[in-house]
This record gives structure tokens, sequence and C-alpha cells, in this order.
């Protein structure tokens, strides 16, 4: 539905309201000393609307986006915590619609990291002071936690606060996937606003401002998320919508995405080529050239180990030069 009404539409508009006053003299109407119907008319309910400042977000979407970040704080936190080895706290202060350029006046010097998130269109940024970057680069690089006064990074701190912003970016996937399944990746390091050209100057963003604690210093940081960008599901953000998705654990999307998350996971896997029982006193006086004699037959099976715990077996042999194992047995639960 347009949200602008046509010349038609408005004059259809006048023409109900002026038939609407000219109704108070209808019959059976009270009549005042004058034969004039008393004017009673209803006070009318309005609302204040700027309309260089409208609002995207319904005040239910915006909870609901507030219960998003609040996670992302949280799982932030904790990630940090894990990466930097120290106590961090990152905290949701406040969650505002503005326009762009508003947003970007309220900034001082800072690190941007600019990302996208797809299947969203669109890029969103990550802002830190670069009080708190170089604080958690100085104990990322076994220092006690002090900032630097500097505002540019060196060649070897940018590969470092791109990975801190992985860090943060695992956060942000994790928090939205009640909603949606995103996959945030990181498109850029800036380190001035002016470079950092997400939205047009006068177009709606979400601004998420959080407070960072680590040890003594309280350093602010924020998100900022064009409008555009969340446009797309905005249906999806209403709080009925959360709840009954917070139950929801066993969905196709959901399976799909812990299949990829394990897809990635790195294991330890071995090969034991046999055992033997040695006395203390013949362990010690081992020395280069020594024969072990295993229990394993020349023919007989190897055992595979993946995490201490035999899965297969099978035989070695020798591929391209090198040793491998040739899995010949599937060892089941049993």
């Amino acid at each position: 539905m347009s949200e602008i009404l046509s010349q038609a539409e408005i004059e259809a508009l006048l023409a109900t309201l002026s038939a609407e006053d000219s109704s108070g003299g209808d019959f059976g109407s009270p009549v005042g000393a004058h034969g004039s119907a008393p004017t009673t008319r209803k006070p009318i309910s309005y609302e204040v609307y700027d309309f260089r400042r409208p609002d995207k977000f319904s005040r239910d979407q915006l909870r609901t986006l507030q219960m998003v970040f609040e996670t992302f704080a949280r799982l932030c936190s904790t990630n940090l915590a894990t990466y930097l080895r120290v106590p961090i706290h990152i905290e949701l202060i406040s969650l505002e619609q503005i326009p762009y350029e508003d947003y970007l006046r309220s900034l001082k010097q800072s690190a941007f990291i600019v990302f996208s998130a797809p299947p969203l269109s669109g890029e969103a940024v990550l802002e830190m002071e670069y009080a708190l970057v170089f604080t958690m680069l100085d104990r990322l690089l076994g220092g006690v936690g002090k900032p630097i006064e500097r505002a540019a990074f060196t060649e070897i701190e940018k590969p470092l606060v791109l990975a801190l912003g992985e860090r943060m970016l695992m956060a942000f996937r994790s928090a939205w996937e009640s909603i949606l399944q995103v996959d945030p990746k990181i498109e850029t390091l800036e380190t001035s606003a002016q470079f950092v050209q997400i939205a047009p100057p006068s177009d709606i963003v979400i601004t998420v401002l959080m407070e960072a604690r680590l040890g003594d210093r309280r350093d602010a940081m924020s998100l900022c998320v064009p409008h555009m960008v969340i446009k797309p599901i905005t249906p999806r953000l209403s709080s009925q919508n959360w709840v009954s998705s917070a139950g929801k654990r066993t969905t196709p999307l959901l399976r799909r995405a812990l299949t990829q998350h394990l897809y990635r996971t790195t294991i330890t896997c071995s090969a034991r080529l046999g055992r033997m029982r040695l006395r203390m006193n013949d362990l010690l006086q081992l020395k280069v050239g020594d024969t072990l004699v295993l229990d394993t037959p020349v023919n007989g099976k190897i055992d595979l180990l993946v995490e201490n715990r035999v899965k297969f077996r099978g035989k070695p042999a020798v591929r391209n030069r090198r040793l491998v194992v040739s899995i010949t047995d599937v060892v089941s639960e049993g």
C-alpha cells in the first residue's frame, strides 16, 4: 500500500469531513435556544510524527531486535574472554533507529569493521573505540591490557584486529540463529568514518550502543545495521515468532547448520601398529637400532583410533612413497 495519498484521495477525504460537519442538523438532534444545534465535537487523538526521522520498526520489532543483540553481547563476551584469556563483559546500553548521518556524527576516533551477512543483502558495521582495540591487542600480544595512544594500525596489528572481528561475528551468527541463518563475512577494515558508506545519510539505521569492561577500563563499541538490510525479514521480528522459534531445535535448517559445523570440526586420528610389554629396566636401556617385537602379525590388522577410541581396523601400505593405512573393517560401538 502506498504511503502517499493521491489528489483524488485527498479531495474524497475532505468531502467526507465536510459531510460529517453538515450532518449536525439532522432531525431528532437537540436544538439550542436560537434553533442551532449545539456543537459537541469529540477530542481528536493524534500522535506527533517527524517526517524527517520516520520510524521504520514497530515497538514489537525493536523488542525482538533488543533480545537478539543482548544475546550477541553475551556471546561476544564469552568468545573474547576465551580468546584473550581475561574476563571481559560486554553490555547492551541502548538500541535506537536514527538516520545514518546522526550515527556517524556521534562517533569519535574508532576502528570500523565492515561486514556482510548473506543471505541478507547490504553491509553493516562493527565500531570499536581505539582505546578498546589497543587494549585487546596488548592483551593478545602478552601484555597486561593497556591502551596505546595511536589512531592507526601497523601491518602486524591489522590481521589481529580482523581475528578479533571474526570472533565477534561468530557471536553475531549465533545470536541470529533463531530468526535467520546468516553467514557474516568481513569485507574491509577502516579507520575513518568518512570511508564507511553502508547507507545514504538520510536512511534509517539500527544502532546498538554497547559498553565493554576489560579490567578497570570501560570503553564503547557499537553495531550499525541499515534498515534496508533487515527489511526483508521484518515479518519475522515479532515476539510471537521469537518465542515460537525458541523451542524449535530440530528444524531442517538447524540440522543443516549443525552438520556444516561438524564438517569443519578437527579431530585427531592415529594408527596403532601394535603393543608389547616391557620392564622398566628394559625401557630405560633402549637405544637407537634396537628392535621391538609387537603383538601384531606381519599380515595382521592394525587399529585406527579416532580421539583415542578404536573406530577402524586396516592394513599398513605405501602410497606415493608415504606410509598409509588401508581400512578393512569398521569397529562397532559394542
